[in-house]
């Protein structure tokens, strides 16, 4: 969204007409183009009011780096009427949060490691309490390097799933991602079944979960049982297969 008012507004009252949850990123700072906390006063057709709590805290945080507050910075406290406030431990702009209609919407500044923090420890807490919500899925993953989907599959397709538990095959040959994604519930069981993947993937494993492929690689170049100066070959042969690839990319092969 662009930083006019009218178009916030109304598109404010539109999703709290279909939404549970809005999360608003950004719009909370000094400037005179950062509109969303009045967009969301106007939006439930009510003022703006100073939270003199949020205001000492900026003052605090400007006096300890021996900085004066400008007095722009004052705007950063200044939210909707009816809405709660959301600590910012890490910025100068506060959140909040404020009901319209059927959806319950946050307002977080447009800093993505303060946006992090806050839905970390602020608005997911929130959520959680309002809504019943379910564990995530489970997911294991690990890549194997050289060996083909169908050769992997053929071994696989013989283990027997838990409930809901299913195998994924993702293939960029000569790499192959393997994925284990089922509900929380399954989990010890699903971490029983892993051994077993690991096991039928043997030495074509080249890492596990997000290391990066180029490191994890590195780190079996230096553990036998493959000899080292083979598999230093198959490591360069891998890096120029992995560049190549890059290219080719790049030109649209």
């Amino acid at each position: 969204m662009g930083d006019n008012l009218d178009d916030l507004v109304t598109i404010l009252r539109e999703r709290s007409q279909h939404a549970d949850v809005l999360i608003v990123n950004g719009g909370l700072g000094p400037t005179s183009d950062d509109l969303s906390a009045l967009a969301a006063a106007t939006a439930k057709g009510e003022g703006m009011v100073l939270h003199e709590a949020w205001l000492k805290e900026m003052e605090r945080y400007f006096h300890e780096r021996g900085r004066v507050m400008a007095p722009s910075n004052r705007k950063q406290a200044e939210l909707p009427a009816s809405a709660e406030f959301i600590n910012n431990p890490v910025g100068t702009a506060c959140g909040f949060a404020v009901q319209l209609n059927r959806c319950l919407m946050f307002f977080t500044p447009g800093v993505p490691s303060e946006f992090k923090v806050m839905v970390e420890h602020e608005i997911l807490p929130r959520l959680r309490e309002r809504f019943s919500l379910p564990q995530p899925p489970v997911c294991l993953r690990l890549t194997t390097f050289g060996r083909s989907e169908s050769d992997l599959a053929q071994s696989l397709d013989t283990l027997q799933l838990p409930p809901g538990v299913t195998m994924g095959y993702r293939s960029s040959m000569p790499i192959i991602e393997l994925k284990l994604t089922g509900p929380a519930s399954e989990q010890q069981a699903m971490e029983k079944l892993w051994l077993d993947v690991k096991r039928v993937a043997g030495q074509s494993v080249i890492f596990r979960r997000h290391r990066r492929t180029a490191r994890a690689d590195q780190s079996r170049i230096a553990k036998p049982p493959v000899q080292p100066d083979v598999e230093r070959a198959i490591h360069r042969r891998f890096i120029g297969f992995a560049t190549f690839s890059r290219r080719c990319s790049i030109a649209g092969v």
